[in-house]
């Protein structure tokens, strides 16, 4: 089941404005980051003086143009993102510090997207759902019936992707 919404712009990969062009992540190996990623961190502008709030967090691509996270039904993302819905989030994959080198290897994602709550409560069980897949995967049924109880109590946003680059170090 997706949840496009109508006219929705597909993720559209942007390697050129990486200033190291010879550590570009290839598409294939960037959706790969994206899809297996343990968390992200989700950047926000926080006020009208535009100060900043990141914070990591759990979350699951729906394997076409929108990210899901899952939280609680008011606090400070949530203002943040009422207030300024422009937000980044980046993945970080496999990371490697080479100390005889001064270097650190790594693999990363960074995605521009608008950040949506209020969802349709289907939308929102699918997102608990696609949660659970990824990170309970032996537990599905066992999540599901939590999440039906504390369902009032949680909040699933969207993050519809716009734009997205990757970049990667790779060390011998």
């Amino acid at each position: 089941m997706l949840f496009l919404l109508p006219n929705a712009e597909l993720m559209n990969y942007e390697n050129q404005p990486v200033r190291r062009q010879d550590r570009l992540l290839e598409e294939k190996e960037a959706l790969h980051l994206l899809q297996q990623g343990e968390y992200g961190v989700l950047s926000m502008v926080k006020d009208e003086g535009h100060s900043a709030y990141g914070i990591p967090l759990n979350y699951v691509w729906d394997g076409q143009s929108a990210i899901y996270l899952h939280g609680a039904p008011e606090g400070e993302k949530l203002r943040c993102i009422r207030a300024f819905p422009e937000v980044s989030f980046c993945v970080v994959g496999t990371t490697k510090v080479i100390p005889n080198q001064f270097t650190t290897a790594f693999e990363s994602i960074v995605l521009t997207c608008s950040a949506r709550v209020g969802l349709p409560d289907e939308e929102r069980m699918h997102a608990l759902k696609l949660l659970l897949e990824k990170y309970s995967p032996q537990d599905v049924e066992v999540g599901l019936a939590m999440a039906r109880k504390s369902f009032a109590r949680t909040e699933i946003i969207r993050l519809d992707i716009r734009k997205w680059s990757g970049k990667c170090k790779r060390m011998a």
